[in-house]
């Protein structure tokens, strides 16, 4: 009887010892290597972590401001080539004009002194091809020397090359072979005089015009635009020639005109860093003006921007990180790119794919465990 009773005390401290070890053991520790953390199935802390996809989505429209000027491929600043005073003005801003058509008419002595020396280039080119023949006959019957035939030829060379200098001058500015000091200044091209900077009797003076002085004519075809713009670094991947915009000005607020991008400049302005873009306009229905501010959109339908939940990321030691979770309760720590932070959530340009789960709730749990452990001595 003693005995049975001593057996059942034993076991029953057996039993009770087992379940203390058991009780002092505890849940198995996760399990850390390098940037990993892998729990054990049934782990409590997996109830505390929280994990989200990334996802895709279309990129915004980016937004630009700017202005429309003249096209200078169709515009044309003219200048007085030569001094001289205004005697009539042809033609008012506003006005269209003919490529050849005269703006205004200047009484310029330049042109006076280049008719004259054509004209005389012209007597004196007659006297030598006269001059040539008869020394060349001479030359034949042996009446005159060989040196007088050179002379004349010289004579006669120097004398065309003369009258086609001049002839080639006087052709350059327009003026007749009359001396009459009459110079006509002409438009080179098709299209509305829109600036006029002259007026009768005025004085002109070509070394006047130096950098910044006004043109006494512009003329442009106002049915093209460009459109100036001012990008961000941001804007950069939509920014691309060939590129159509959306454009917006306040005069006609319910209507879009379409722009083609034309050129993006290859550096920043220093003072407000954005770099130019320009853009060509059709204004054939002639509704937009020059120097009209306009807002320009671009959207870019095959553009996507990867996102996730802006309290994704954290920050250590100089970088941003996520913690993307690999399944089976495995977790690793990744670095990625960012980008712009919108509606909560923040764009990744790298370091995640789409569809890549990465732990929203929880991350700095896990960025304690990988943090090394001191050991105490």
């Amino acid at each position: 009887m003693r005995l049975s009773i001593l057996a059942a005390i034993l076991w029953a401290g057996l039993i009770a010892g087992c379940d203390k070890v058991e009780k002092t053991q505890g849940p198995p520790q996760p399990k850390v290597d390098g940037e990993s953390v892998v729990f054990a199935p049934g782990s409590p802390q997996l109830s505390s972590l929280v994990s989200e996809e990334a996802i895709e989505r279309p990129a915004a429209a980016a937004s630009l401001n700017g202005r429309l000027a003249w096209n200078e491929d169709k515009t044309v600043r003219i200048f007085t080539p030569l001094a001289g005073r205004v005697e009539r003005i042809a033609v008012q801003p506003g006005d269209r004009v003919q490529q050849g058509q005269t703006l205004a008419i200047i009484a310029s002595p330049d042109l006076g002194q280049a008719q004259a020396d054509a004209r005389r280039a012209q007597g004196e080119y007659a006297l030598a091809e006269q001059n040539l023949a008869r020394v060349r006959e001479l030359h034949q019957f042996g009446v005159a020397a060989a040196k007088d035939f050179y002379t004349a030829q010289a004579d006669f060379a120097r004398a065309e090359s003369e009258l086609k200098r001049t002839q080639a001058r006087l052709k350059l500015y327009g003026g007749g072979a009359q001396v009459d000091q009459s110079y006509a200044l002409k438009s080179p091209l098709t299209g509305v005089v829109v600036e006029k900077s002259i007026n009768p009797g005025q004085e002109l003076r070509p070394d006047q015009m130096g950098a910044g002085a006004p043109a006494q004519f512009v003329i442009t075809d106002p049915a093209y635009l460009w459109v100036l713009l001012d990008a961000s670094e941001k804007d950069l991947p939509h920014m691309k020639a060939g590129r159509m915009l959306k454009v917006q000005v306040p005069a006609y607020p319910d209507k879009l005109f379409e722009a083609r991008v034309a050129a993006v400049a290859d550096f920043l302005d220093p003072a407000t860093r954005t770099i130019k873009v320009r853009a060509t306009l059709d204004n054939s229905k002639r509704l937009l003006k020059s120097e009209m501010f306009v807002t320009a959109t671009v959207n870019d339908n095959a553009a996507k921007i990867l996102q996730v939940p802006a309290r994704a990321v954290f920050f250590q030691g100089g970088g941003n990180f996520v913690f993307a979770d690999d399944g089976k309760g495995g977790y690793t720590r990744r670095k990625v790119e960012t980008g712009d932070v919108f509606d909560g959530n923040i764009a990744i340009t790298a370091g995640v794919t789409p569809g890549q789960k990465v732990v929203t709730d929880g991350a700095l749990l896990l960025q304690q465990m990988l943090q090394p452990r001191r050991v105490v001595k």
